[in-house]
């Protein structure tokens, strides 16, 4: 399949993405870039990549690692840099023509992956410098490297035979296709909810900030005259918070949980259930008994005995609290008159009155705290105490969206590290979510050793204040912010040599614990007091506030804890299916939540028709549980500060950046942890931290 006939509108002469991009620090020439552009700069890049690739196989020197590992490293840097454009802007700026490219590109460029990993000439150099490791005189991460790329090239088919390659092959493509549609489709649903609110009825509950931010909503969309609920987290939690209707809570809460489940076009319960058996089919030609087995072989809890440990051992103690936390929601109900049973749509309602009676606490007051430009200033200099970086503005740096702001990065010796783009408002043509992406990964494995400065993106779905207005955050937009910014870190502050291990391309459970740790800073006393001000009266944040926004930390915890866990399990569930055929997935979801016992009114953070975790690709599938894992890392480590009696203790602070922030994928993560904490973790502060275990006092 020809990704593009060579007569494409776009010659390879005038396309930019086949250009030197002379922008500052090499930023994307976003403003000259099209959709059509891709799909012949693709047919291009993947054309020079399988060249550079068969020379390095086909080299008649004897294999080393500068002629085979670090020119593997290098190859390719074309495709990468158009494919990080490319899939950066289908998942931030999306439009129906990026669309149709991406459904038409992925089989093509899953096509050359499986291609450059079972090309027999190049893994025949790559395993014969494996196996004469321990003789080759490397650095520590050259011979990380050279295990990564040895391990990566076996489980994506090296190894099989070539009729299993082949079969493989197919698989990845239509993996690939379908994995794209998944996503896609909840895209679709999500854009495709209105929810409108016309007079004070519909409103009747909302405080004004929830107010503002829907009816901003409503005239982004051309209705000026109403109050619009969409499908975004900070539209829908907001709303189903604090509407006293509750009909319409009813509604949207339907809308947000059975995104990607209704009949048609954008129907995601054929599309889950196929990836799950190709899933299985892949795993098995690996001679895995499930794809659970074979994705976890590959991180650093190894096996699925090791997750569901970690899991368990919080599920039963999280039910409880949880229906410790029900039987608080009916009496406040019944206080009020109301003799509802608790459903779900009804659990943030009362959640809140409950945290407002108990804790004289409640978000309309909390939120004129938390404007989003003081929180970011918040950020970088938490970043800039920490790590001795400055974020330095960019305005008349141009990227994709004019709410996307750009940062210099720069050192404690004023030199450029980085550029960070922070991309923070909802839009419906930005998939929902928040997650960290990299436009170039930082190296110094280039022609002359010179080091690639690494271009990290943040993005968040902050529901925009009104023209004029800031945008005011919750606690929890607060803390995603916080730990999207940690991810941002660690692409940031890497050092490493070569791309391959750079940055955030870590094991999956470990990947989450700079973005985790980082939200620990947030909680701090002392950072509140320096940025969390009123954005009217620029007062600083109470102490009496600190002080409720502290005792109310463990409050619905249980509530939480339930969500999440429930969506692991079922994750590790589907993902440990066995059959050929993997069954109805509606259906699947239902019996294992009452197999495990999960309360209905409490429900799970994704079902399985909307869970891009797992099936908008493959980095999270048998993986949703890293969230727990890393938090038994960051609990464990944010104790080092603690213990030092300063969250900004300068050694504590040098550990973390040498050994978490700045290794990348160098070091095992497990010796990465020890070196900086000069112990393995402990699971006892993560307990702490969620409540599970009685406080001292």
């Amino acid at each position: 399949m020809s990704i593009a006939a060579s007569n494409s509108p776009s010659s390879f002469t005038s396309n930019p993405l086949l250009q030197p991009w002379t922008t500052p620090h090499g930023l994307p020439p976003f403003e000259a870039i099209r959709a059509e552009h891709f799909e012949p700069a693709f047919e291009q890049a993947v054309r020079a990549h399988r060249a550079e690739v068969d020379a390095i196989g086909a080299n008649p020197a004897p294999p080393t690692f500068e002629n085979t590992i670090a020119a593997m490293d290098r190859s390719g840097a074309a495709l990468r840099r158009i494919e990080n454009l490319f899939y950066n802007l289908a998942s931030s700026e999306t439009s129906p023509a990026l669309q149709a490219a991406e459904m038409r590109l992925a089989p093509v460029l899953a096509a050359h992956d499986s291609a450059i990993s079972m090309h027999q000439p190049l893994f025949a150099r790559i395993d014969a410098l494996y196996r004469e490791r321990d003789s080759l005189a490397l650095t520590p991460e050259q011979r990380r490297v050279l295990e990564r790329f040895h391990l990566g090239f076996v489980r994506a088919g090296a190894t099989l035979g070539a009729a299993e390659q082949q079969r493989y092959a197919q698989i990845m493509g239509r993996l690939a296709e379908l994995t794209t549609q998944f996503g896609q489709n909840v895209l679709a649903d999500e854009a495709g909810f209105r929810l409108e609110l016309h007079g004070e009825a519909d409103a009747a509950g909302l405080p004004e900030f929830v107010r503002a931010a829907l009816r901003q909503a409503a005239l982004d969309r051309g209705l000026p005259d109403a109050l619009l609920v969409t499908l975004s987290r900070s539209h829908i939690v907001p709303f189903l918070t604090f509407s006293e209707r509750r009909d319409l809570r009813e509604q949207a809460w339907r809308a947000w949980t059975t995104r990607g489940e209704h009949p048609g076009a954008h129907d995601n319960r054929p599309i889950a259930r196929e990836i799950l058996s190709l899933r299985n089919e892949q795993a098995r030609l690996h001679g895995y008994a499930s794809y659970a087995d074979y994705a976890l072989s590959d991180t650093m809890a190894g096996q699925r005995a090791a997750v569901t440990g970690l899991l368990t051992q919080v599920w039963e103690p999280a039910k409880a609290r949880a229906a410790a936390e029900l039987e608080a929601l009916q009496a406040l109900a019944l206080s009020r008159g109301e003799t509802v049973q608790i459903q779900p749509w009804d659990w943030r309602f009362y959640a809140e009155k409950v945290r407002q009676v108990r804790y004289d606490l409640d978000e309309a007051t909390v939120k004129p705290y938390f404007p989003l430009d003081r929180m970011v200033e918040a950020l970088f200099d938490c970043a800039q105490r920490l790590f001795g970086i400055r974020f330095v503005a960019r305005p008349e740096l141009r990227a994709y969206h004019p709410d996307v702001k750009v940062y210099e990065v720069r050192g404690a010796d004023d030199a450029a590290i980085g550029v960070f783009l922070h991309d923070n408002f909802a839009r419906p043509t930005k998939r929902s979510g928040a997650w960290m992406s990299s436009f170039r990964k930082q190296s110094r494995n280039g022609a002359a050793g010179e080091r690639t400065l690494p271009i990290v993106i943040n993005n968040n779905n902050f529901a925009k204040g009104a023209p004029g207005e800031p945008t005011l955050l919750s606690f929890d937009d607060a803390s995603t912010l916080f730990h999207e910014f940690g991810h941002g870190l660690h692409g940031l502050l890497s050092n490493v040599t070569y791309e391959r291990v750079s940055g955030t391309s870590v094991l999956r459970d470990f990947v989450e614990l700079p973005s985790q740790i980082f939200e620990h800073w947030l909680t701090e006393p002392e950072v509140l007091k320096r940025h969390a001000r009123h954005y009217r009266t620029g007062e600083p944040i109470p102490d009496a506030l600190i002080a409720k926004l502290h005792d109310a930390r463990f409050f619905n915890q249980g509530y939480e804890t339930v969500r999440y866990t429930a969506s692991a399990l079922v994750d590790m569930a589907a993902h440990a299916l066995t059959d050929a055929q993997a069954p109805d997935i509606v259906e699947f979801e239902r019996a294992e939540l009452a197999r495990i016992g999960a309360p209905a009114v409490v429900g799970l953070n994704h079902r399985l028709t909307h869970f891009q975790h797992l099936f908008s690709g493959s980095g999270y599938a048998a993986g949703y549980y890293v969230y727990l894992w890393a938090e038994v890392l960051d609990a464990d480590g944010y104790d080092a500060f603690k213990e030092a009696g300063n969250p900004f203790d300068p050694a504590v602070a040098q550990r973390l950046r040498e050994f978490i922030y700045s290794t990348g994928n160098s070091i095992e993560p497990a010796a990465a942890y020890r070196a900086f904490r000069g112990r393995a973790p402990t699971v006892e502060p993560m307990l702490k931290q969620r409540g599970l275990v009685p406080q001292a006092q």
